[in-house]
């Protein structure tokens, strides 16, 4: 058997890691120190303050960014149910519906949003709904975040769903269960950390896409990713630092929770 390499041992390894993440996480580093910067400017340090977290809430453009993060959320909610219910079938017909024609076809169909880029999908969709006459706004986005989150809960949906052996289902129809009970209540409980996991994945790429979202959401309507770009537009203001870092914090609870979950299932596997 061929050793295994260690790919830290090779020249410059480190030193491109540690280029690599400061590229990475210094600017949101950045901006989460200032969004806590007493002054108005986004350079020069202040003091601390918790004002401009104060400001999202309450100041001039609270209604504004109140009502795009409704809109986010509950989008987000939504589409990430409707992406879990759709992704849990998927997974089903995949892993346990053995061999059949065309399965491989339907795997790349499942994983195109993946690999496509994200500005294509946005061009190709606001396309689609322009040539079936559908208005956009909070419809469109939604269908099209449905589209593109059923992917990233369909990997750890998947991903469980394999490590969970058939005998558990052949069990229960060997003591007359119907498919949908043995599903309901045995392979269900069994898959629920991968189908939270894969929810919560899906719920934060929703609540944070800005591209998809800008091509589809039509005049008038704002998610909050939307929202900061057309402040930003005006200029960097402190608030915005804020509510990016609050987006972060949010992000990071969730992709957090999703991993843990996750190997919470793969140990009691």
């Amino acid at each position: 058997m061929a050793a295994r390499t260690d790919i830290r041992r090779y020249m410059g390894f480190g030193a491109l890691t540690a280029l690599c993440l400061t590229v990475l996480y210094v600017p949101l580093i950045v901006v989460a120190v200032y969004s806590f910067n007493a002054s108005r400017s986004i350079t020069a340090w202040g003091g601390f303050s918790t004002h401009w977290y104060v400001d999202v809430f309450v100041g001039p453009e609270a209604p504004i960014f109140r009502a795009a993060a409704w809109n986010s959320i509950s989008i987000a909610f939504l589409a990430s149910t409707a992406a879990t219910v759709i992704a849990v079938a998927a997974a089903v017909a995949m892993v346990r519906g053995g061999r059949f024609r065309g399965r491989q076809t339907s795997f790349a169909i499942i994983s195109l949003p993946l690999m496509v880029p994200e500005i294509v999908i946005a061009v190709a969709t606001l396309i689609f709904f322009t040539t079936i006459g559908v208005r956009t706004g909070y419809g469109t986005i939604l269908i099209a975040h449905i589209t593109f989150c059923i992917p990233f809960a369909y990997l750890p949906i998947s991903a469980r769903l394999q490590g969970i052996e058939d005998t558990y289902e052949l069990a229960a129809r060997d003591l007359y269960a119907t498919r949908w009970q043995a599903f309901r209540l045995i392979l269900l409980p069994l898959m629920m950390p991968g189908v939270i996991s894969g929810w919560l994945l899906a719920f934060i790429i929703s609540l944070d896409d800005f591209i998809i979202t800008n091509f589809v959401k039509g005049a008038g309507m704002e998610t909050l990713p939307t929202a900061i770009f057309g402040s930003v537009k005006q200029g960097i203001k402190p608030n915005i630092m804020a509510i990016s870092t609050l987006m972060l914090a949010v992000s990071v609870i969730f992709v957090t929770l999703s991993y843990l979950i996750n190997r919470i299932g793969q140990k009691a596997r």
